[in-house]
């Protein structure tokens, strides 16, 4: 695990932080993100901390499975299933990643833009 400070997510793990919680199991927690950048925009963190997607696909692919069958459960929850819905993983500084415990975005209910620089779709 990296980094030894105790990170937000962890804190709001443990119901130290009051958060919104849109779905949890034994492995993940689901929070609406206090700064949304969509209509829906739930964050799903898995309750074992790994510093990016890469560092927990490496040492848990079960884990990260869980997190993605989560983000769909949100997207269920949330009645945006099948209108249509993004998973985003930021992964580092250059990528927007602020809180180094890996989190899943569950973004949608509205039109979502093009990402990247060029705003191409795929």
């Amino acid at each position: 695990m990296s980094d030894v400070a105790e990170t937000l997510f962890e804190r709001i793990i443990a119901r130290e932080i009051p958060a919104d919680v849109v779905y949890e199991t034994e492995t993940v927690l689901a929070f609406r993100d206090i700064n949304a950048q969509a209509r829906v925009h739930v964050l799903v963190v898995p309750k074992t901390r790994y510093r990016n997607v890469a560092e927990l696909a490496a040492a848990d692919a079960g884990l990260l499975g869980d997190v993605v069958l989560a983000a769909k459960a949100v997207a269920e929850i949330e009645g945006i299933s099948e209108s249509g819905y993004r998973v985003v993983f930021n992964t580092e500084g250059d990528a927007g990643q602020t809180v180094f415990h890996v989190h899943a975005h569950v973004l949608g209910g509205e039109q979502l833009g093009f990402f990247g620089r060029h705003g191409a779709g795929a």
